[in-house]
């Protein structure tokens, strides 16, 4: 019994190199094969939305209701009557102003990604059968910041309103005023504020809509001017960014600053409407101020 006590155990030899190659080899998983864009994730609440859901929902979020930004093409299939809408002014292009080095270039490679030329959509369309001009301004296309073309079709289609006697809708979305044309494009604020006094006028009602986001100087003149203001809602609104104005007043700010509820608070903000609820929000707004009812 002893002599059993103090045997040595006899074990097997295994070759180092062996041992490496079983660790580093991969395991297949049995992993779903789930197609790309099927799903897609809330910025809000990080949840997982499945898309034709998401579409169906007029891209807010199921879960928490956030808003997700949307091209004007679908801005105008969920806003006006179906096939009434009527682009204009749709082949305008800059021409680089200030010669702005690498500026074309870069018009050409966003044109080329997605279906628009330029950062807004101008037209006329029908909602529940009532006509309105109608500009909305595309986040995608260079983060819908205001140059000499964009200037010029709103002031267009603002002009046109007033001629033919329309209401206007202006949906916002902008970063502001277009560095790459400088003072060109600064003076649209003036231009775009100088046609909408001449509709204000003439008696029309023009309504804007500030949507996520729309900030600078798009903000500083035409996006405030509406004689009613809506918003969708937690939709970034202001002039100068947040961290420069905290730098300049030397105070912290808080977290609801330049949202669309902040705004709501102290009266710059009409109304916060949800997405699902504009078209019907802005027809119940057209009828109240006597817009087709003799047509």
């Amino acid at each position: 019994m002893l002599k059993d006590l103090f045997r040595k155990n006899q074990y097997a030899t295994v070759n180092p190199s062996v041992l490496k190659n079983n660790i580093t080899a991969k395991i297949p998983e049995d992993k779903p094969n789930i197609p790309s864009g099927m799903w897609t994730k809330c910025n809000s609440c990080n949840s997982m939305i499945y898309y034709e859901d998401l579409e169906n929902n007029k891209h807010v979020c199921t879960k928490c209701g956030y808003h997700f930004r949307i091209s004007p093409q679908e801005r105008i299939k969920q806003f006006f009557d179906k096939d009434t809408f009527k682009e204009m002014w749709k082949v305008l292009t800059t021409n680089n102003p200030i010669n702005f080095e690498g500026y074309e270039e870069k018009i050409k490679k966003i044109k080329n990604t997605i279906d628009s030329n330029e950062a807004v959509v101008t037209g006329v369309g029908r909602v529940n059968g009532i006509e309105i001009a109608c500009a909305i301004m595309d986040s995608f296309f260079m983060m819908g910041s205001m140059g000499t073309v964009v200037g010029e079709k709103i002031t267009r289609i603002v002009e046109y309103a007033t001629e033919n006697k329309m209401p206007v809708v202006i949906f916002t979305a902008s970063g502001g005023a277009r560095m790459q044309e400088g003072i060109y494009s600064l003076m649209q604020m003036a231009k775009i504020s100088s046609a909408i006094a001449k509709h204000d006028d003439a008696g029309l009602l023009y309504i804007t809509v500030l949507t996520d986001p729309t900030t600078g100087g798009v903000t500083a003149s035409f996006a405030m001017e509406g004689d009613i203001i809506l918003s969708e809602p937690n939709a970034l609104i202001g002039f100068a960014g947040r961290r420069v104005i905290e730098n300049t007043i030397k105070e912290t700010l808080p977290d609801s600053f330049q949202k669309a509820e902040f705004l709501l608070e102290k009266g710059f903000v009409d109304k916060i409407i949800e997405r699902n609820n504009m078209r019907s929000c802005i027809y119940k707004i057209l009828v109240l101020h006597g817009v087709g009812r003799y047509e």
